[in-house]
């Protein structure tokens, strides 16, 4: 999840990059290197002195057999029960673009420094820690960048018991971290024992990790998971969303111990990027470095990926606007509009990079999650207990009026929890702008009378109450402000630091908040709906949901293996929680829209399948590439002053709506 302010308090946000794919980093140095263009490689890309400690030969531990998943066991696996992936011909355009090079820097800029690097832990799971985590780090399986197969990651093969509660994986006896030591079974326990501990600050991770048994080593590379319960998640949530950390460094400690030792540092990762202490300037940038020496360089999956040898991360602290200036300056390689930015979208079109064809738009279309946004109430105390008044606020919302008139109807509303998915309720009815309604609904709560002020009254208490927003926010918040004044709600804006925002949440002290959530590609109900958590601080269910039928629901929902059946229990909850009025939802927008500076290689889809809103920046590391020719041109006709050969116009790309139309 994130929140309005860019920040969360919950691991579930890490999901939805990692089930994308976003972790899967590799490249292959085999293919053509921009150095061959004079593009020469970041000297740090190749000094692996800056982090490597061991050598260890490439290759299966020769003391390990074949059938405990040393060398020789690919010949044996099929036999053994055991599940890898090949790309076919057709599917390799998927992983990447074979025109792609190595070399160059990417930079983009994220409106919050993360309150931690640490990929674990109290803080650790916004959106932005979620990027650079993702490329550092990796899980055992990674997802197919066309549908929900499973493909390898760390684990090259894994297997599933006929009776879906045990699950084996042989670690590539390959991989290695960045220190130099081989990725191992002991490091899977490892991890998953450092996520069990509440020392972290991570009472979700006890939900979702606690459904398994401490994972089991039964040799250096193969390593056995077995579930306490049957759930269709636990081997997702195992396979693609447990990053695997070096038992050398972490295994000895505690929770508390992991927090203290780590904050703006990071554990070795075996991810193709690194993040070098020189490279943290706190509260200003951080910077990934490409490894060279990165052990799944030749993977046929993703030889195509991971090409910048920089990819940094400049800081400008809630402000959209400078943002985007300093994205035109050219500090910026990527910007995406949102609703703060909309207006620069339509409306300015007249300076001398999109003239002359020096930046690019684009309008992708994706079948990601484009998570949700707009305001929550806390329903664990009055007033908002109450749902008539919940309702009412509801109805007061001038969605389309906002829509129409501050965002250029580059918008459209919704009314689910899970916006451009099919896990949406289709049936769910829209709540529309109806003062009159939630005039007559105020009445029926007992917020009948008024004060002098206009402000309507219960038991001599005034129905008055404080937001908490950012300020590039308030001409979009002032709307619905002036709409629950004139029906006698008295919302009081106040800007607040991200910091202060997000530790009032996870203490529960607030009444209304503006959230803005990432999705999930594949729905985790339990962890935000669930009634266990609801009176418990630093979790999901922030808006203090109890709902029998949900409870229940969540447990049938666990045990559905059938895809079709999962998506009718979604629907239900979702048209459950869309009756209960916890959220008040807003608006997305119709297409991501990014603009670019045109030195970048890029496959004709720009942005992955499962892309989605909340982690734009990152997407460039993964799929683009600095192409020297057109580097060189831009810098050219920048210079000269003249425009560059080609469309000025904004590309709309369907790709991946198309490609679901076919299969």
């Amino acid at each position: 999840m994130k929140f309005s302010t860019g920040f969360s308090t919950s691991k579930i946000v890490v999901f939805l990059a990692l089930l994308a794919g976003v972790a899967l980093l590799p490249a292959c140095r085999n293919k053509k290197s921009a150095t061959e263009s004079k593009n020469f490689n970041h000297p740090d890309c190749l000094n692996t002195a800056l982090w490597k400690k061991v050598e260890t030969p490439p290759g299966a531990d020769p003391s390990v057999p074949d059938s405990l998943g040393g060398n020789g066991f690919e010949k044996l696996a099929e036999s053994m029960g055991f599940l890898t992936y090949t790309p076919t011909e057709d599917e390799k355009q998927y992983f990447g673009d074979p025109r792609a090079t190595t070399g160059g820097e990417f930079n983009v800029i994220m409106g919050q420094f993360p309150a931690t690097l640490r990929p674990e832990g109290e803080n650790s799971n916004s959106v932005y820690n979620t990027m650079i985590k993702g490329a550092v780090y990796e899980a055992l399986l990674s997802q197919h960048p066309l549908d929900n197969r499973d493909i390898p990651a760390l684990a090259s093969h894994w297997k599933i018991s006929p009776d879906k509660m045990t699950y084996t994986f042989r670690i590539d006896p390959n991989a290695r971290f960045s220190d130099g030591n081989p990725v191992t079974a002991e490091d899977v326990v490892a991890s998953w024992k450092l996520l069990m501990d509440e020392g972290l600050n991570e009472p979700s991770n006890i939900i979702v990790y606690g459904k398994y048994e401490q994972p089991v080593a039964l040799s250096k590379y193969l390593v056995q998971v077995k579930s306490k319960v049957l759930n269709f998640r636990n081997f997702l949530y195992i396979s693609r969303a447990m990053l695997i950390m070096s038992a050398k460094e972490i295994g000895n400690l505690t929770g508390k111990e992991f927090l203290d030792k780590y904050q703006y540092n990071m554990p070795v990762g075996s991810g193709e990027y690194i993040v070098l202490k020189k490279d943290v300037k706190e509260g200003v940038k951080i910077t990934l470095t490409r490894r060279n020496d990165y052990w799944a360089k030749d993977t046929e999956l993703a030889r195509y990926a991971g090409n910048f040898d920089k990819y940094s991360y400049q800081i400008v602290a809630d402000n959209p606007s400078l943002e985007y200036e300093k994205f035109k300056n050219g500090d910026a390689d990527i910007f995406r509009f949102n609703m703060m930015t909309t207006e620069k979208w339509i409306n300015d079109t007249e300076y001398d990079a999109l003239k002359n064809g020096w930046i690019k738009r684009a309008r992708v279309f994706t079948d990601g999650p484009m998570g949700t946004a707009g305001y929550a109430f806390n329903m664990r105390k009055p007033p908002f207990d109450d749902i008539r008044l919940r309702k009412a606020m509801a109805h007061l919302l001038p969605r389309k009026q906002i829509i129409e008139k501050l965002l250029y109807n580059e918008y459209e509303p919704y009314d689910t929890h899970y916006p451009n998915t099919e896990w949406a309720n289709p049936s769910n009815a829209p709540i529309e702008y109806d003062p009159e309604l939630a005039s007559q609904l105020l009445d029926e709560a007992g917020w009948s009378k008024r004060n002098a002020e206009g402000i309507r009254t219960k038991g001599g208490k005034p129905l008055s109450f404080t937001l908490a927003i950012q300020k590039s926010s308030e001409r979009f918040v002032t709307p619905y402000q002036q709409e629950l004044k004139k029906a006698g709600i008295d919302m009081q804006l106040k800007f607040e630091d991200w910091a202060t925002t997000i530790r009032n949440i996870d203490e529960r002290n607030f009444n209304v908040f503006s959230f803005g959530y990432s999705g999930l590609s594949t729905p985790n109900p339990e962890t935000s709906l669930l009634s266990t958590l609801a009176d418990k601080k630093n979790n999901n269910n922030i808006q203090g949901v109890k709902n029998p039928r949900i409870d229940e629901l969540c447990k049938i929902y666990d045990t559905t293996f059938d895809t079709r059946n999962q998506i009718k229990i979604i629907h239900e909850i979702d048209s459950i929680t869309h009756s209960m009025v916890f959220d008040i939802m807003q608006w997305n927008p119709k297409g991501i829209r990014i603009v670019y500076w045109d030195k970048f290689g890029m496959p004709e889809y720009i942005l992955p399948r499962t892309g989605s809103l909340s982690y734009i920046e990152s997407y460039p590391m993964g799929l683009w590439w600095y192409d020297v020719e057109k580097a060189k041109k831009l810098e050219e006709a920048r210079k000269a002053k003249k425009p560059i050969e080609g469309s000025t116009d904004i590309r709309v790309v369907r790709f991946w709506k198309d490609i679901k139309k076919s299969i």
